[in-house]
């Protein structure tokens, strides 16, 4: 493929590409957003590291609820997704992208399950087009760059409402009683190198739930209806408490090109209000 070419992820079989040319050796496993993940994942990777094939080495740990097998054995002309739906085959390539994917099947087995058969029921009732339906788009968002949240009501005010300060700073206590999943592989991937601008997906766990239930709790979640709202509001990862140095002095918060104020949607401008298309009395 040509530099700077992307490949389009609604055509059939094709996946969405690498955002690093780092691998798995690469990843620094202190870092915080990686310490639940850190006791299955970091023995995969000195395995891979050593030598062995990628889909090899997370296939035969037998922790998920599908197989890994290299990606030569997508067919072509068949949609990624479709293929895991009908296989139970999930095609991995070796990197970043596919190695923190398969992690994520390990990790949340019910809600991957239940995103990939969203994603497949989507594609056999409206094919694979240029343009996906809202729930395909928004199960896709959700899978590549999600985090789940379980906040209190003030910090998910503050952040959905981008009261930066507020979150960060006032309500900075509350983040230590905050518990954070990561969950997108396409976040982790970038994170191997971070950037203060990578930005996650918050999804709200209620408080009622127990940590150990909270992959039974999102297969649950995860329905159409409340996909096709898109109910994400974005979120610096670098700027959660404790996940980054800088983040200790109040003015990492000040950059507005990163941490930006919400966007309030302009009103509708009726075709009467301008003087030069109004009608005639």
């Amino acid at each position: 493929m040509a530099p700077g070419v992307r490949l389009n992820p609604n055509r059939l079989g094709s996946r969405c590409e690498s955002a690093t040319s780092l691998a798995v050796p690469d990843i620094d496993w202190t870092a915080p957003w990686l310490a639940p993940w850190r006791t299955v994942g970091e023995p995969i990777a000195r395995q891979i590291a050593s030598g062995c094939p990628q889909a090899q080495a997370l296939d035969q740990t037998g922790l998920a609820p599908v197989r890994f097998v290299p990606q030569a054995d997508l067919p072509d002309g068949q949609a990624y997704e479709d293929f895991i739906f009908a296989t139970g085959q999930v095609p991995t390539r070796e990197g970043l992208h596919d190695f923190f994917n398969a992690l994520c099947w390990m990790h949340f087995p019910l809600a991957k399950k239940r995103l990939n058969q969203l994603q497949a029921r989507e594609i056999a009732r409206a094919g694979v087009g240029q343009v996906r339906g809202p729930v395909r788009d928004a199960a896709t968002v959700f899978d590549e760059n999600a985090l789940l949240i379980q906040p209190s009501n003030a910090l998910w005010a503050a952040l959905t409402e981008h009261r930066w300060r507020d979150a960060f700073l006032e309500l900075r206590g509350d983040w230590a009683h905050t518990r954070l999943w990561a969950f997108g592989h396409a976040a982790l991937e970038k994170a191997v190198q971070p950037y203060k601008s990578i930005t996650v997906h918050l999804w709200r766990v209620p408080a009622e739930v127990p940590p150990e239930q909270v992959d039974v709790w999102l297969a649950q979640d995860l329905t159409p209806e409340k996909l096709a709202r898109k109910p994400f509001s974005p979120l610096p990862m670098l700027g959660v408490p404790g996940w980054w140095p800088a983040n200790a002095d109040p003015a990492f918060y000040a950059d507005a090109s990163v941490f930006r104020p919400r966007r309030v949607p302009a009103p509708a401008e009726k075709p009467y209000d301008r003087a030069e298309i109004a009608p005639r009395s």
